[in-house]
């Protein structure tokens, strides 16, 4: 599976289990993801895409641009989920 950057991910395992996560860029085999708070855009963590499932939501790269846009973003699409 491709990622994409803007693409809203699941973590399939690790610490932030079973959360929405955004693809911030795709680099060495690894993608880079961040939610905002516990991952901010500064310091995105590193994820094996096996440990990723990909979803079809994508956010605009203006709801990437800062911590608390993204933590807005993801906290809608979270709920629009349940």
């Amino acid at each position: 599976m491709d990622f994409q950057k803007g693409q809203i991910v699941i973590s399939l395992s690790g610490r932030d289990k079973g959360k929405l996560l955004a693809v911030t860029e795709c680099k060495d085999g690894y993608i880079l993801v961040c939610n905002g708070k516990e991952r901010p855009l500064e310091r995105a963590k590193r994820k094996n895409p096996r440990h990723l499932q990909a979803t079809s939501m994508f956010i605009e790269e203006n709801s990437m641009a800062t911590n608390p846009r993204l933590r807005k973003t993801l906290r809608t699409l979270s709920e629009q989920g349940r």
